[in-house]
C-alpha cells in the first residue's frame, strides 16, 4: 500500500476526481435526483477543489445495503491503480449505509493517499476538522460490531443456561434428534467410549490406550485412527457423565479456556453413559499426569527449538511428523527427533521409522550450501547432469544414486536464465507449479487452514451486518460446523504438539534473520557444513526461521530425506542407490 501511496502522489501533476452517484430506486432516477446530485458535484469540484478534471461514476437503482455494485467497484479498482486524488460524493449514505463498509473504504483510500470529500456533510479528510469527524464515525462504527457481537453472545449463553444445545459436532458416543432436540446413545460407539475409560484407568497411558484401540480397528466416527489428543477431549469431557457446558473456550482462540467462573454448566441435560464417579477418577488421573509433567519440564527448564518441526511429513502415510527432545550428547548438544505421526498411533499402520536432527540438518544444510556454490559457479556448468554432481557434492549424499530429472532441469533452466535476484532457493526464484502435481500435505492442510479461518470471519460479517441475515439457529449450526472443522485440521497439521506450527514471520523478520545466519556462518567458500557444530554455534531459533522462510516441507521415507520441496517452487527428490 505504501508503495501505491507514493507512486500515485509522484504520478498526479493536478487533482483529479472521480464523482460517485447512486439512487436506490428507478423512480429516483426518472426525477431529477441523479441529474441533480452531478451538476451540484461537478460546481464542487470545480469551485471548491479547482479542477475540471473528473469521472463520473453513476449506479442507477441499486441498493445502499453493500458496496456490491458495478460502477462502485470499477471506480475502486481505478482508484487502486493510482487515477485519482480525490473521490466526491453527495452523502456518505451514497457509498453505503453500512458503517463497516464505509469505514472499510475509507481506510483504504487513507492508504492510498486518497482525499474523500462528502458536500453536503462538509467532511473533507485533507482538513483537520474533517478527519476528525470521519474518526468519530469509525468509533462508533466500531462500537456497534461490539455492541452486537455481544448481544449474540448474551442469547447464545442465555440458551445455554435454559438447557438449549447451541449446536456443534454430537459428541462420539451420541445421536441427536434434530425435531425433538433430544440426545440418545449410538451403541456401537457408547461401547468404545466405555471401554476408553476403562482402558485409560488400567494403563494411566493415552498413547498405550490409542493403540489398542487401533490395532482393534475401533476408529473414530470419520473413520480416522484414535490419537492422545483426541482421546483426551474424550475423557476430560464431562458430556459423557449427562452434564452440558458451554461458554468454556476463548473466541478466537479455542486452544485456551475461560475462566471456571464463566463457565456453564447444565447438570443431567441427557443421559449418561459414564457414571460421575468413574468420570472424576478419570479426571484425577488425567490431572496427576499432567502435573507429573509439568514437574518433569520444570527440571528441564532450559527452552528447546525444533529446528525442523512443522517441515517433516512422512512420505508413506502423508501425515506430518511429531517433534520430541532427543537425547543429550556428552559435550551438552540436545537434539529433536522426528517420528510419524501415524506410528505413533498404531506401529503396525506405518513403518517409517524415528529420524533425527543430526541426519536431517547434515543433509539439508549441506544441499542448501551445494545450491548456493553450485549458482556461484555456473558458468563452469554445462548441463544437468553436470549440476547434479555439483548439488550431490560430499560424503553426505553418497548413498544418493541422482536427483529426479523434471526438479534437477528446473533449476538447471533458473540458472541458465541469468534471471535470479538473491539466492537460488529464495524468494527471487519463480518457479511456475505444475496443477496436476499435488502439493505435500503440509501445504494442503495450511491452506486448508486459512481457508475456513476466513470462512468463519465471512460467517460473522454475514450474520452480524448484512441486511438479509440469517436466523440465529443458521449462524450458531454453521459456525459449530466451521470450528469442528478448523479442529480438525488443527489436529491433522500436529497442534498437540505446539511447537509444531508457528506464524509465519514476515519478509523483514526473514531477510534478517536470514542475513544474520549467512554472515554468521560465512557461507561463501565453504564446501562442507558440521550441523552439529553448525546448531552449537548459530541460536536455534535463527536456523528455524532461515528453514521455514525458504523451505515448504521435507518429505522422510525408510529414515531418509527423499525430497524437499522449497517454498519458490523449486521441488527436489531424491534417488538412493
Amino acid at each position: 500500500m505504501a508503495y501505491k501511496k507514493v507512486k500515485a502522489l509522484m504520478e498526479r501533476s493536478k487533482v483529479r476526481v472521480a464523482i460517485y452517484v447512486r439512487v436506490s430506486t428507478l423512480y429516483q432516477v426518472d426525477k431529477d435526483s441523479l441529474p441533480m446530485q452531478k451538476k451540484d458535484l461537478i460546481a464542487y469540484a470545480s469551485l471548491l477543489l479547482n479542477t475540471d478534471d473528473y469521472v463520473i461514476f453513476e449506479d442507477a437503482g441499486y441498493s445502499g445495503k453493500n458496496t456490491d455494485r458495478p460502477k462502485f467497484q470499477e471506480m475502486m479498482s481505478q482508484i487502486r491503480q493510482g487515477v485519482f486524488t480525490h473521490l466526491l460524493v453527495w452523502k456518505i449514505d451514497r457509498i453505503s449505509r453500512n458503517l463497516l463498509d464505509f469505514a472499510s473504504m475509507y481506510n483504504e483510500l487513507k492508504e492510498l493517499g486518497v482525499i474523500f470529500v462528502s458536500k453536503n456533510e462538509q467532511f473533507d479528510t485533507s482538513t483537520a476538522m474533517g478527519e476528525a469527524m470521519l474518526k468519530i464515525i469509525l468509533v462508533f462504527a466500531e462500537l456497534e460490531r461490539n455492541m452486537t457481537s455481544e448481544r449474540v453472545t448474551a442469547t447464545m449463553i442465555s440458551r445455554a443456561n435454559n438447557g438449549l444445545w447451541n449446536g456443534g459436532r454430537v459428541p462420539y458416543g451420541y445421536n441427536y434428534d434434530i425435531q425433538t432436540g433430544e440426545f440418545s446413545f449410538n451403541e456401537p460407539e457408547k461401547s468404545v467410549v466405555e471401554m476408553m475409560h476403562n482402558l485409560y484407568e488400567e494403563h494411566r497411558s493415552l498413547i498405550c490406550v490409542a493403540r489398542i484401540l487401533n490395532e482393534r480397528q475401533l476408529f473414530s466416527r470419520a473413520g480416522n485412527q484414535w490419537s492422545a489428543t483426541t482421546l483426551l477431549i474424550i475423557l476430560r469431557n464431562v458430556f459423557y457423565c449427562g452434564d452440558y457446558q458451554y461458554n468454556r473456550l476463548k473466541e478466537g482462540n479455542r486452544q485456551k479456556k475461560k475462566d471456571k467462573s464463566e463457565w456453564i454448566t447444565v447438570q443431567d441435560h441427557h443421559p449418561a453413559m459414564i457414571s460421575r464417579e468413574q468420570k472424576e477418577h478419570v479426571i484425577a488421573i488425567l490431572d496427576s499426569q499432567a502435573e507429573q509433567y509439568k514437574i518433569h519440564q520444570r527440571k528441564h527448564e532450559s527452552k528447546h527449538v525444533h529446528v525442523f518441526g512443522g517441515l517433516m511429513y512422512c512420505n508413506a502415510c502423508k501425515k506430518p511428523m511429531n517433534s520430541s527432545p532427543g537425547n543429550v550428547t556428552r559435550d551438552g548438544w540436545k537434539y529433536s527427533k522426528y517420528s510419524c505421526s501415524t506410528r505413533r498411533k498404531s506401529p503396525a499402520a506405518c513403518g517409517c521409522p524415528t529420524i533425527s536432527d543430526p541426519i536431517v540438518g547434515e543433509f539439508v544444510f549441506n544441499y542448501i550450501l551445494n545450491m548456493l556454490n553450485a549458482q556461484r559457479g555456473f558458468a563452469e556448468i554445462s548441463s544437468p547432469e553436470e549440476l547434479q554432481r555439483r548439488l550431490l557434492y560430499g560424503d553426505t549424499f553418497i548413498q544418493v544414486k541422482g536427483i529426479e530429472p523434471d526438479g534437477l532441469n528446473d533449476l538447471y533452466s533458473v540458472l541458465a536464465s541469468g534471471k535470479i535476484s538473491g539466492d537460488v532457493y529464495g524468494k527471487g526464484v519463480k518457479i511456475k507449479k505444475d496443477e496436476k502435481k499435488q502439493h505435500s500435505e503440509l501445504s494442503r492442510l495450511r491452506k486448508e487452514k486459512q481457508k475456513i479461518e476466513r470462512a468463519l470471519e465471512r460467517l460473522t460479517n454475514l450474520y452480524l451486518y448484512s441486511d438479509d441475515a440469517m436466523s440465529e439457529k443458521e449462524y450458531i449450526i454453521e459456525k459449530e460446523k466451521l470450528i469442528e472443522n478448523l479442529e480438525g485440521i488443527n489436529e491433522r497439521i500436529g497442534m498437540e504438539n505446539p511447537d509444531t506450527w508457528n506464524q509465519s514471520v514476515s519478509d523483514e523478520i526473514f531477510v534478517q534473520r536470514a542475513s544474520e545466519f549467512i554472515i554468521s556462518q560465512n557461507l561463501s567458500g565453504r564446501n562442507y557444513v558440521n550441523y552439529k557444530r553448525l546448531a552449537s554455534s548459530v541460536d536455534a531459533d535463527v536456523l528455524k526461521t532461515f528453514l521455514r522462510g525458504i523451505i515448504d516441507s521435507i518429505s522422510i521415507m525408510d529414515g531418509r530425506i527423499c525430497s524437499i520441496v522449497f517454498k519458490n517452487g523449486l521441488s527436489h527428490s531424491f534417488i538412493y542407490r
